[in-house]
């Protein structure tokens, strides 16, 4: 067997065997059951009476989600001063200058809603200090949002009749001091150990084989690094993200953060079995995203690595794959599976560049960034999954004849409605955005040419280009195809809106639902109760997830992926 292809079926193999313990851990984190991390109680408790927060005090969904908003908003303010003002605060040894506004705007809502999309080059656009009280101090907050707002939706859902969903601050605190600090401080030092930096020095000068001088960044980047890919971040500390040597050294340390990037989230969907104690619907779940996430690996493996027909069509042999946009210490191969691996989460991390793919590779990760469910961010991954549940159990019900339940309680009108605006508002803001550049791209010339042009790629690839920006927005995924300019103000004040919608309109309809069902009266389970956790209903699920989000673009692609894929 090729050797780069066993090292992708070991990698997928020990992610599986990793993420059972792991997600009863994360259950067990939740429910306050007895776990090794007690010791960081007392710091927990002084956090705690430090900020005036009464951690015992339960929420209804309506407080819960204040909070959430409410801490957010207060970040953004936080990040938006510093980035403007950066150029003149402390811990600048290379005197990078502050960001404009809008390209601050951007930056900061996009950092702030877990998605990391940089319309910047990584060490040239920040200084240590934003990296540190900006980037990383988001990449901690944001992810333990959404795994704070899933602990709330499994309490909710746990409960047989409730009017709270627990205290957000709490899980918030929780899912930093618990899960990702202690995983991050693992994998930072596995880094380190492989040649990582960790400092606060300026740029390193150094004498090419040439005898010219070239200034290397350096920085804080192990600290960094670790938290973007466990908490499904992805910004890139370097421009160049994880193909760059100091953020991404060795093979081994691709297997790490390519882990990292898939371990929680696949740990989380377990951990809803665990925690309410149902098993069997937690393995029917993690089943349908692991065949979807299989489905995708395979797709992109075979087309990176089987070279490009042009290439081919010109008589040179391509005995490595497409190489394109790829690093040679890292393959065609892995690439491939880093690309599904940050697409299907919201992680948006790379380490080759997506534009380079071959066509059809590209439309597996917009695919995966459009669909939403599989695996998805640290937590709103499941939360978007749950949103198809309560649709699939409501158009089964009517099918068989049933009264649509899930988990004991009804999934009436209301919920079906909301469920209903969040899976269509995904598709809308990413097609309507796109439209828009489009037309613009065509019809305002004069409004393009000032903004220094958009597209390096006219034609197929230049919608796909546009077409991508905006799903990994939507989707808070953050990669993008990069022949595309986007720090503009266009695209920094679109994007930034999209990102907001593609966030916050979710989360708050997820736990909305859960909220509502959580109040109703519990109704046990009988003869004619649709049963939620067997084959066929996964298979129900995947059809239902495939017909309303994937479908919903196939029209587009025809007209990017597909078309330039035939074209070769």
């Amino acid at each position: 067997m090729n050797t780069e292809i066993l090292g992708i079926i070991i990698q997928i193999a020990l992610l599986i065997i990793i993420s059972y313990p792991l997600g009863k851990y994360i259950a067990k984190v939740y429910k306050e059951e007895k776990t090794f991390s007690d010791f960081m109680k007392p710091v927990e408790r002084l956090m705690f009476k430090l900020s005036g927060i009464d951690p015992e005090k339960e929420m209804n969904w309506k407080q819960f989600l204040r909070a959430l908003l409410t801490v957010n908003l207060f970040w953004f303010i936080w990040g938006m001063v510093l980035l403007v003002t950066q150029g003149y605060l402390p811990m600048n040894p290379d005197g990078n200058i502050g960001q404009t506004t809008h390209q601050a705007f951007n930056t900061c809502i996009s950092f702030m809603v877990n998605c990391n999309l940089q319309h910047y080059s990584g060490e040239t656009g920040l200084t240590y200090f934003t990296q540190i009280f900006v980037v990383m101090l988001f990449q901690f907050i944001t992810a333990a949002t959404g795994m704070a707002a899933m602990a709330g939706i499994m309490k909710a859902l746990a409960s047989k009749t409730t009017q709270t969903i627990g205290n957000f601050w709490k899980y918030l605190v929780l899912s930093c001091t618990r899960i990702l600090l202690p995983l991050s401080l693992i994998v930072g030092f596995i880094l380190i150990t492989e040649g990582t930096p960790m400092g606060f020095n300026g740029k390193m000068e150094v004498t090419t084989l040439e005898g010219a001088r070239q200034y290397i960044s350096q920085g804080p980047t192990a600290a960094i690094v670790p938290i973007k890919q466990l908490g499904t971040n992805g910004g890139g500390y370097f421009g160049a993200n994880a193909s760059h040597p100091l953020e991404n050294p060795t093979f081994f340390t691709n297997m790490v953060e390519c882990g990292s990037i898939l371990i929680i989230p696949m740990a989380m969907t377990l951990a809803f079995g665990f925690y309410l104690k149902r098993k069997k619907l937690g393995y029917s779940i993690y089943g349908v995203m692991l065949v979807a996430f299989l489905i995708g690996v395979c797709i992109n493996v075979y087309q990176e690595t089987g070279g490009n027909p042009r290439i081919d069509n010109m008589g040179i042999t391509q005995g490595n794959g497409s190489m394109e946009g790829k690093e040679i210490r890292i393959g065609a191969g892995n690439t491939a599976l880093w690309s599904v691996a940050t697409t299907v989460t919201s992680n948006g991390s790379v380490n080759g560049m997506h534009d380079s793919t071959m066509p059809l590779s590209g439309m597996v990760e917009m695919l995966n960034m459009q669909i939403n469910t599989w695996f998805g961010g640290v937590g709103v991954g499941w939360m978007n999954y749950f949103t198809f549940i309560i649709i699939t159990v409501f158009i089964s019900g009517l099918m068989v004849g049933r009264t649509p339940e899930f988990l004991g309680k009804k999934v009436e009108a209301k919920e079906m409605k909301i469920a209903a605006i969040i899976a269509l508002l995904h598709p809308l803001i990413i097609l309507v955005g796109t439209s828009l550049a489009a037309y613009l791209f065509v019809h305002a010339p004069e409004f393009v040419k000032s903004e220094g042009g958009w597209l390096n790629n006219p034609g197929y690839h230049g919608l796909s280009e546009m077409l991508y920006e905006f799903t990994s927005c939507a989707a808070n995924n953050g990669s993008g195809f990069e022949g595309l300019g986007d720090n503009t103000m266009f695209w920094n004040f679109s994007c930034g809106i999209v990102l907001i919608l593609g966030r916050f309109i979710p989360i708050i309809g997820q736990v909305a639902i859960a909220g509502i069902m959580a109040k109703k009266k519990y109704i046990p389970e009988s003869a004619g109760t649709l049963q939620t956790d067997t084959v066929t209903f996964g298979a129900m699920t995947f059809a239902v997830i495939f017909i309303v989000a994937a479908l919903s673009f196939f029209p587009v692609h025809a007209l990017s992926t597909i078309a330039e894929h035939l074209s070769l």
